[in-house]
């Protein structure tokens, strides 16, 4: 007989849509603080108002598409791992 998975705090979709809720609501908080946080800067650019939160976004967006054209460069079949076996190598 199967076990039956016991279903977890995230599994319903309300709840996932309840946290999703929260954590926006909290950075739209932390986006509106910015703007009252005297801010150190040591280029007059780092001044500018939400320079953080969108060098942080870019730099997020820029890592996924490095990731994206390295795959080319490393990735493997699908059934690379099979093949091997297949072949008698055990590693």
């Amino acid at each position: 007989m199967k076990k039956r998975k016991e279903l977890t705090f995230l599994d319903p979709p309300e709840n996932r849509a309840k946290i999703r809720r929260y954590f926006y609501i909290g950075l739209l908080i932390l986006l509106i603080l910015d703007f009252f946080v005297h801010k150190h800067g040591h280029f007059s650019w780092e001044l500018a108002p939400e320079f953080f939160a969108v060098y942080g976004f870019l730099a997020c967006v820029t890592l996924i598409f490095i990731a994206k054209a390295l795959r080319f460069f490393v990735g493997r079949k699908e059934d690379y791992y099979e093949m091997k076996r297949k072949e008698g190598h055990h590693d």
